[in-house]
């Protein structure tokens, strides 16, 4: 199946192993990528804040071009850049003025036919049966799935049924043999881009985060948001320091979670790249281990 990507700003950065791993996994998936050309940013978390019409025009030319290249469907991978698209969409859907200006201001037409696809649902739609029996590795390990804020919310905007107790990261999780644990700080608030004014409070919530995870006895926590993964991982030691005690367990892309039960190695899946040791691994069929670190965290 062909779809197209936008990457989005943070894969093309802070969370480049989400792409590594995306791109790894995509074609024994099934899955053939075409990245969208001439992509901008979405707008994230800042442009909705400060200018409406602006945070409408930046997701409006990333789908006109994506019309433009004739793509039914878009895979947008970061849940904040899912989110931004989704609810743009919306709003210029119930608004033929707002569609009129937009276009305007982009110099090309715009119409809201491709659909916005998050990381979520197309894997759970590229995981098939057919694909699960050559699996050559499974991923055998007790996991929390944290879903987060924005690819299950605002109802209305985001389809998801189960808005409080999502389910889908979950049944991933089980079809490559991994043991989703219940927990309650699945689809809480890490603090997103808080991170920067307010380390205090982000400091909190992830505190609150890790250690209901560590409680339950997870080996790791299973995301598909580069903002939470930046805070719960890359922030790890000052969230320590705040909560005056250790956290040790991982912070794992589902991506990198399917790379592993599917065979490949530590680093095509970017796992070298995580500041949190990463020593879980995929186990194979012949029982042989796949090596989930294979370099020194943050290398």
């Amino acid at each position: 199946m062909k779809m197209g990507l936008y990457p989005g700003c943070s894969l093309e950065g802070s969370s480049r192993e989400y792409a590594e791993s995306l791109r790894a996994i995509a074609p024994r998936l099934g899955l053939e990528l075409e990245e969208l050309e001439r992509w901008n940013c979405c707008g994230a978390s800042s442009a909705h804040q400060l200018d409406h019409a602006l945070a409408l025009a930046l997701p409006a030319q990333i789908l006109a071009q994506a019309e433009n290249q004739q793509f039914p469907e878009l895979l947008v991978p970061c849940a904040a850049c899912f989110n931004r698209l989704v609810t743009a969409k919306k709003d210029l859907a119930a608004d033929e003025a707002s569609r009129t200006s937009v276009s305007a201001l982009l110099g090309m037409p715009y119409h809201g036919t491709t659909a916005v696809r998050n990381i979520v649902e197309v894997l759970n739609r590229m995981l098939t049966p057919e694909i699960l029996k050559k699996l050559p590795a499974s991923f055998p390990h007790t996991v929390v799935c944290y879903y987060g804020c924005l690819l299950v919310r605002p109802p209305g905007v985001v389809r998801e049924e189960r808005r409080e107790d999502p389910m889908q990261m979950d049944e991933l999780m089980k079809r490559i043999g991994a043991t989703p644990l219940e927990w309650g700080m699945k689809t809480e608030c890490c603090g997103a881009s808080l991170s920067i004014a307010r380390t205090d409070i982000v400091g909190k919530l992830c505190s609150a985060i890790l250690e209901d995870a560590a409680a339950r006895g997870a080996e790791a926590i299973i995301v598909a948001c580069p903002m939470c993964h930046s805070n719960l991982d890359m922030r790890r030691k000052e969230i320590e320091y705040a909560a005056g005690k250790k956290f040790s367990i991982p912070v794992i892309y589902i991506t990198q979670a399917i790379g592993l039960a599917l065979g490949l190695d530590a680093r095509s899946l970017g796992l070298h790249r995580h500041f949190v040791k990463v020593s879980i691994h995929g186990k194979r069929k012949d029982q042989q281990t796949v090596p989930a670190q294979t370099a020194a965290a943050g290398s």
